[in-house]
Formats: C-alpha cells, sequence, structure tokens
C-alpha cells in the first residue's frame, strides 16, 4: 500500500513535469550518477549547454528566452521525477530481498513480486524511450505513443499493486484464503477504464486539451472538423480534435460501466463502491473544469491524480467483486 501511494504521487509529479514541458530537461539516461543534481555552477552551466542543443530548445524554449534560471525550474521537475522512480524500486526491492532471506513470503507470492520488481525496471526504461523520443530530428516534444506507454504501464502497476496488497491482507486474515482471480465482468470494466486512459494520455501527449475550452459543445458544435485526409487510422491516433471529442465522450461509457461495478458490490464492499463512485464523479468534474479552464495547470494535476485513484478504487472493487465471485 505504501509502494502504490508513492506511484499516485509520481503520477502526479509526472503530470507537473508534463504540463510545465519539463520532460526533455535533462537529455542523459544517468540510473547512478543521475541521483545528485548538479552542485556547481559550472556542472549547471553544463546541463543547461546539453538542454540548448536539443530541438525543444531550440525550436521553443530558446524563443521564449529561457535562461539559467527557468532551465533550473524544469530540471527540478523531471529530477524529482526520476528521484521518486529511484526511491520506489528501493521501497520495493529491499523489504522484497528481506522477507525472502527470511523466509517470510507466502507461497505462490514470489513469482508475483517479482513482476512487480520487473515492472517498476521496465517502467524506468520506457521513461528514457519517451524522453529520447523528443530528443532527435526537430522534435519538440515526446511521442504520445512512448508517453502513453509510461503512463499505462505505471497505472497497470499501480493497479496490480492493489490487487496484491488486498490478496496478503485476506492471507494475513484467513490463512486459507485463495488469491482473488479476476471475473469476466471485472475484465471488461477493466477494459473500458483502460480506453479512457490511454485516449486520456494521448490527449495529453497530443496537447488536444487546448482543442476546445467550451462544453458540451466544442468550438460551439457537437462534432467539430475532423481530418481525414489521412485515413481514420490516422486520425484516431494522431488528430486532437477526434481524440478530445472520444475521450470527452468514452468517459460516459466508462461511468456506467463503474456504476454497474460499485451497484454490483454495495452490499459486500460497500466502502469500496462509494471510492468507485467519489472517484469518478470528481474525475469528471475536474475533467470538464480543466477544458473550460483553458487547461489551468493545478486543475489538469487534479485531474490526472484523481484519474490514478480511480484506478485504485477500480482494481479494490473489481478485486471486491472476484472473490465475491
Amino acid at each position: 500500500m505504501v509502494v502504490a501511494s508513492m506511484v499516485v504521487l509520481i503520477v502526479v509529479v509526472g503530470g507537473i513535469t508534463r504540463l510545465t514541458e519539463s520532460g526533455l530537461s535533462i537529455t542523459q539516461w544517468n540510473p547512478i550518477t543521475g541521483v545528485l543534481p548538479p552542485l556547481s555552477e559550472a556542472a549547471w552551466q553544463a546541463e543547461f549547454d546539453r538542454y540548448r542543443a536539443s530541438p525543444e530548445f531550440i525550436f521553443e524554449s530558446g524563443p521564449a528566452g529561457m535562461d539559467l534560471a527557468g532551465f533550473k525550474f524544469i530540471f527540478f521537475w523531471e529530477w524529482f521525477h526520476r528521484l521518486i522512480g529511484r526511491t520506489i524500486g528501493l521501497v520495493f526491492a529491499l523489504p522484497l530481498a528481506w522477507f525472502w532471506i527470511k523466509g517470510a513470503i507466502p507461497n505462490g507470492y514470489k513469482w508475483r513480486l517479482l513482476t512487480l520488481l520487473g515492472l517498476g525496471g521496465l517502467q524506468g526504461l520506457f521513461g528514457w524511450l519517451m524522453v529520447r523520443s523528443g530528443l532527435s530530428g526537430q522534435m519538440t516534444d515526446v511521442s504520445h505513443f512512448w508517453l502513453s506507454v509510461h503512463l499505462m504501464t505505471a497505472l497497470f502497476t499501480l493497479a496490480a499493486l492493489i490487487w496484491t496488497a488486498l490478496d496478503l491482507r485476506n492471507l494475513a486474515r484467513n490463512p486459507a484464503a485463495r488469491p482473488a482471480h479476476i471475473t469476466g465482468f471485472g475484465a471488461i470494466v477493466g477494459v473500458v477504464l483502460a480506453i479512457q486512459l490511454l485516449l486520456g494520455a494521448w490527449v495529453a501527449g497530443l496537447n488536444a486539451g487546448h482543442a476546445s475550452s467550451d462544453w458540451p459543445l466544442m468550438q460551439g458544435q457537437f462534432l467539430p472538423d475532423f481530418d481525414m485526409s489521412r485515413g481514420l487510422g490516422w486520425a484516431l491516433t494522431h488528430d486532437p480534435f477526434l481524440l478530445h471529442f472520444l475521450h470527452r465522450w468514452w468517459a460516459w461509457v466508462a461511468v456506467g460501466m463503474l456504476v454497474w461495478l460499485a451497484r454490483r458490490i454495495r452490499q459486500d464492499a460497500r466502502p469500496a463502491s462509494i471510492a468507485v463512485h467519489s472517484a469518478f464523479g470528481t474525475q469528471i468534474i475536474l475533467g470538464i473544469a480543466t477544458v473550460m479552464s483553458g487547461v489551468s495547470l493545478w486543475l489538469a494535476v487534479a485531474h490526472q491524480l484523481v484519474g490514478a485513484l480511480l484506478v485504485v478504487a477500480t482494481s479494490w472493487a473489481i478485486h471486491a467483486l472476484s472473490r465475491r465471485a
């Protein structure tokens, strides 16, 4: 549960990093030496010089007049984001090694805990591949595909941490308890929510939140003008207007499934049912407010925070449904 809380934190800091365009400020991946920030003015200047050679600075930050003080601000968020990732790895790996040596890990859980550790390591790799995608050619931003891989892996890991923690808690209460197995309906709810999260990642990666600042209409009409000149497949993965539109309205499909899920568990797991209702209700309000504010930084960050909490609540609810089944 502690590690899951830290994953929620890193998702939030990742959102701030994205919204402040800080993600490309560190142009190297140094897992060990990168723990410390620059400690002298010469070191800061060297980092700034590397950033000034990037396409983002040449085409965006440079013309905007960024100086060393401005660079230090964006550097902090990317460094802090990476530092939390390293800390999560230690907080998970060191106790895992200790309990493994002590023989305290229950039967059947070693492979699952190692998988969770592996997902954490993979997440670091995906984060670097995302950053690298924005450092070549004339790219002034990271690939929205790599951004979505990075975010979706974090949210999947978060759900898996919650699920495993609940299984272990049940085992502690009842030594004969078996791990919960996801039901067909639970899997459908998970897929519907995952589609909405993926759309949200693409909206963020393409800055598609700025496609419209009115709601429920987009630029005064229900259906905005989509770019179909390169085919439907391209539009579904690249057109900011279409992706913004889909993220708005697929949300209601997700809400319908989450309401159904919450109703099915309300007798046996009322706290989980309430958590699901509270999370998606708050998320809808924050989503609308983010759009109508022109993507206010802190509203957008709150939207990402509650999105992570919705994943927690949904994992909890599907776990409860699985145990009931």
